[in-house]
């Protein structure tokens, strides 16, 4: 979890999060807490004041580890108050990281996409072309000659992959989603790396794909500001 957790951001010489680790980089949140039922680790971006990191490890010390982790931290209401977060804002997120540990064979085998075969994105799938390059392996359920649901590697270092899903609306609930998942998690462990895949807790569909192939509850993420 270490290792996912590292893999997840672009960091400074002192560990503090500049991006996301993606090609095309991105936002980070001013805290991420991510719980595990062994211990709590916490990141913060790098232009958070160090009295308010201090102070931020001190209520991180009193948050209970728990097996499994709840959805929110028991101390929230602290970290809200110390990063001076409007209750209700949209900056609060939450949401469970699975390891796929267990492989899972596809109901329906999915294809290796890169760019000699991009064309099957074609559609409402086309904005993962540019992306070809930075997200392999990638892998893809095809109907009708084009992709309709897909999984790729969006956070990538030696140790972990981190999964980037998407399925095209009218095709959802086939089935289509696991098997997609199913297959990269196979290449990513060719490569001898963890597969993991995470999701917010409002998102049921994804959460129910995680529990068709099995996987394990690893952690559960929360950011702030």
């Amino acid at each position: 979890m270490r290792k996912r957790l590292a893999t997840l951001y672009r960091c400074d010489d002192r560990g503090r999060l500049l991006s996301i680790n993606y090609f095309a980089g991105g936002k980070v949140p001013r805290f991420h807490l991510m719980r595990t039922a062994y211990g709590n680790m916490a990141r913060y971006r790098s232009d958070v004041p160090e009295d308010l990191v201090a102070k931020l490890d001190r209520i991180c010390e009193r948050e209970p580890v728990v097996d499994p982790p709840p959805r929110m931290p028991a101390r929230l209401d602290e970290f809200i108050d110390a990063l001076d977060v409007p209750r209700g804002s949209d900056e609060r997120w939450s949401g469970p990281a699975y390891m796929l540990e267990h492989d899972v064979t596809p109901s329906v085998p999915p294809i290796t996409i890169d760019v000699s075969n991009a064309n099957l994105l074609r559609g409402k799938l086309e904005e993962w072309r540019p992306d070809l390059q930075h997200c392999q392996p990638l892998r893809a359920v095809i109907v009708d000659g084009r992709a309709v649901s897909l999984c790729a590697s969006v956070r990538i270092s030696a140790a972990v992959h981190c999964a980037g899903v998407e399925t095209l609306l009218e095709y959802g609930r086939r089935g289509f989603a696991v098997s997609a998942v199913a297959g990269w998690a196979r290449a990513v462990q060719a490569l001898g790396a963890t597969p993991f895949y995470s999701t917010s807790w409002a998102n049921l569909a994804s959460q129910a794909v995680a529990a068709r192939l099995g996987a394990v509850l690893a952690g559960v993420d929360f950011h702030l500001g």
